[in-house]
């Protein structure tokens, strides 16, 4: 998949998701809106109800939706004969993708009425998707390949030091530009700092890079550099400056992300039991859908 293909195939994701929760929001807002003691009294209480035609029905994709999101990564994930269907990067998004719409389709499902069992299922399952957020930012500092097997720290050096080499062909002479790039790009610069600071190093480097690349920029545009030729160094400098602070932070990454698979577990198990028990009880009380 290139880069413009991906560019869609995320976009796409974006578009669903976002036009799902407006819509539906937009669709039922003036039931959604309605104290819970008159709502049976409104024209939409028949078809948004939980039990009703549409409630109904989002609260069956939702899940399905869930399942086939944990599903399908964790089987590409974890068995080895999977492991060049596609990158695991792309199925990642689809996992997002399915596992963020999936959970707003279930909150339409309650009518945003929590209560009993269901609730704990509910907030674990707010839980799990508050914690995926946390989990994604950690999971893309731990730098990997295009399969997404977890680089070493030899791996990442020599990528770095390969980066290196082509952006000081171009500073040799500059040794104010070359002097900025170095120091931002160094590994030490985090070293021994706590968490909140390194966060807001990170911030503070972020504005840095950009000053830094237009000046970059003005000076390949004054050595005569073509236009690919100066997109390449300036996405070489920016990588570099990427790599040395995931160098700087692959260690702690790594512990967070293993403390962030113990929290978020445990909420993403209670949630599929619940959900499990819940809907096995919907079909012993004969609750139907469309069927």
């Amino acid at each position: 998949m290139n880069k413009t293909l991906h560019k869609i195939y995320v976009g796409l994701f974006l578009i669903v998701g976002i036009s799902v929760t407006i819509l539906l929001g937009i669709n039922g807002y003036q039931y959604y809106t309605t104290p819970l003691e008159e709502r049976f009294f409104s024209a939409d209480h028949v078809m948004l109800k939980p039990s009703g035609a549409w409630g109904h029905g989002f609260g069956i994709i939702g899940t399905l939706m869930m399942i086939v999101g944990v599903g399908v990564y964790m089987i590409r994930k974890r068995y080895r004969k999977f492991f060049n269907l596609g990158y695991l990067k792309h199925w990642l998004e689809f996992h997002i993708f399915l596992c963020s719409v999936g959970p707003v389709l279930v909150l339409y499902h309650t009518a945003f009425k929590f209560g009993g069992i269901v609730s704990v299922s509910f907030w674990s399952m707010v839980l799990v998707v508050l914690s995926g957020v946390v989990g994604r930012f950690i999971y893309i500092q731990i730098p990997r390949t295009i399969q997404g097997q977890e680089l070493s720290i030899n791996e990442l050096n020599s990528m770095k030091e390969s980066l290196a080499l082509r952006i000081r062909k171009v500073l040799s002479e500059d040794s104010s530009t070359l002097y900025k790039l170095e120091s931002i790009a160094s590994t030490d610069r985090y070293k021994s700092l706590r968490l909140t600071a390194a966060i807001g190093l990170f911030i503070k480097d972020y504005f840095t890079t950009k000053q830094l690349m237009r000046i970059f920029r003005k000076k390949m545009t004054l050595l005569g550099l073509s236009k690919s030729e100066r997109e390449e160094l300036i996405h070489a400098a920016k990588n570099e400056i990427v790599i040395a602070r995931r160098i700087a932070f692959l260690r702690t990454s790594q512990k967070l992300f293993h403390w962030w698979h113990i929290f978020h577990l445990p909420f993403a198990i209670s949630m599929f039991v619940i959900m499990i028990v819940h809907v096995i009880v919907t079909i012993v009380f004969g609750y139907k859908w469309i069927f």
